[in-house]
């Protein structure tokens, strides 16, 4: 069948096959039309879109509704080749890590630094390490491991912790709750860290659920409890608090609910002895900057007298530190919950095995219990979604999605509502076709069992808070 490739200012014919699969013509297209550019500094690239949507390597023309006579938009996109690329193992994905070669003379830890806010995750959570094997230790230089540019290194976590963390990354609370540990220590660590992420991601069910459970936005990570033996040689970002990463990754909701829970997170002060509010003034988020400037300048009204933020505050703090130092004189004995017992497996750095490996958990394990809580409500399932959103009733679209539900069986790795919402997501993305077309999109990638990355789930949540919209119109 013959397409067209349009261009800035061109629009020409190429024929292709109806089955051929947007990588092959974008090869051709590449052959064909375009001089080829080279650049030491500078990664050219081609992008090729298509009824609103950027068109992924792995689809097939006829899949996505490309038909005889469609003009296909092509762009050429060029971006800065990275210094180096991190391969994370707990989503399988592979962070640039962008820089001039001065990059490769930085330490470790500054590394390390930049890795946690490209992914979510704590610095005290993953190791890096190179090709070979070999650790990446917070005190060494990154040139004293002979790092190239260009280099990739590898991401991992501690053995049987993906899961845990994916349901973090997901901002799903029940996985959360049925991989945390048995073991206290380790499930107060966990507890925290799933805050630190849903913090830096902006998942605010999750981060509500665990501000219930008993942790605290102002309150530092910290490391594994088998690590406190470690202190000197452990990372300057230990000592970040939920709150910090709320602001530096401009998750407004997030902080508005950190700070409704509990004022004296306006004063929480990070490693580099910054508040929130200089936080986001540093990384230029004007909105939060707007919130948090509003509310240190506000004033609280109390029974019989109204104090300004800033005295309100000095009070707390004065009241929290009383009550700290009077727990500490009643338990002055008694052993705190995350100093090392014997038994308890001791980690120091450089003279035993990390089993940091990203390993999952064996099959014979048995399964962690779960914190008794209020369980979550589920969403309405993918059948009853046509009976609750209006516009959906014609025997068309209900056909349309019946038939979805029976192909998505055939399926696995996801379950069946998940099957539906990650194809409905990819559908979504051809925003200038009709809503009946995106669903008959919806259902021919169910067929054809087309694959893309595992961000689709957050798209996919979007999906389902505008699916109202569309259907309204």
């Amino acid at each position: 069948m013959k397409v067209f490739i349009c261009t800035e200012g061109s629009c020409e014919p190429i024929d292709v096959p109806s089955d051929q699969t947007v990588g092959a013509m974008r090869q051709m297209v590449k052959d064909n039309f375009l001089v080829q550019r080279s650049d030491d500094k500078q990664q050219h690239y081609l992008e090729l879109s298509y009824g609103g949507a950027v068109l992924q390597d792995s689809w097939a023309l006829c899949d996505v509704g490309i038909t005889r006579g469609s003009a296909i938009r092509c762009l050429i996109k060029s971006e800065r080749r990275p210094a180096m690329c991190v391969f994370n193992g707990v989503t399988g994905e592979t962070l640039p890590i962008m820089g001039s070669e001065a990059f490769l003379h930085m330490s470790v830890a500054r590394l390390k630094t930049v890795v946690s806010m490209q992914s979510g995750l704590p610095v005290s959570t993953f190791r890096l390490s190179t090709a070979a094997g070999v650790q990446l230790y917070d005190c060494n230089q990154l040139q004293d491991y002979a790092i190239e540019e260009g280099t990739t290194l590898r991401l991992d976590t501690w053995d049987g912790w993906g899961q845990f963390l994916r349901g973090c990354l997901l901002g799903h609370r029940l996985t959360v709750q049925s991989h945390l540990s048995e073991k206290k220590p380790v499930m107060r660590f966990q507890l925290k860290v799933a805050l630190y992420i849903a913090a830096a991601l902006g998942h605010l069910d999750l981060a509500g659920w665990l501000l219930e459970r008993g942790m605290h936005a102002e309150k530092p990570v910290g490391v594994h409890p088998y690590r406190q033996w470690c202190h000197q040689t452990s990372h300057r970002d230990i000592g970040k608090c939920p709150i910090h990463t709320a602001a530096e990754n401009r998750q407004l909701l997030i902080l508005k609910l950190f700070i409704s829970r509990n004022l004296l997170t306006l004063a929480c002060l990070d490693p580099s002895g910054r508040d929130p509010l200089k936080v986001a003034i540093q990384h230029g988020h004007s909105d939060c900057v707007r919130y948090l400037a509003d509310k240190l300048c506000s004033v609280v009204s109390l029974s019989n007298i109204r104090l300004p933020m800033h005295i309100y505050l000095q009070i707390k703090r004065w009241v929290s530190l009383g009550r700290k130092r009077a727990a500490s004189n009643r338990c002055q004995y008694n052993s705190a919950a995350f100093k090392a017992r014997v038994g308890d497996p001791l980690l120091v750095d450089g003279f035993n095995q990390p089993n940091m490996y990203s390993k999952p958990l064996k099959a014979a394990t048995k399964p962690s219990r779960g914190i008794k809580a209020k369980a979550l409500q589920p969403l309405p399932p993918i059948r009853n979604l046509v009976s609750h959103l209006p516009g959906l009733q014609s025997s068309k679209s209900s056909h349309i999605l019946t038939a979805s539900l029976e192909s998505i069986s055939h399926h696995c790795g996801r379950t069946r509502r998940e099957k539906a919402i990650y194809c409905l997501s990819v559908a979504s993305t051809f925003t200038e076709k009709p809503w009946l077309k995106q669903l008959s999109i919806a259902r021919t990638l169910i067929r054809k069992r087309v694959h893309t990355p595992i961000q689709i789930c957050h798209s996919a949540a979007q999906l389902l808070m505008d699916l109202p919209s569309p259907l309204a119109a």
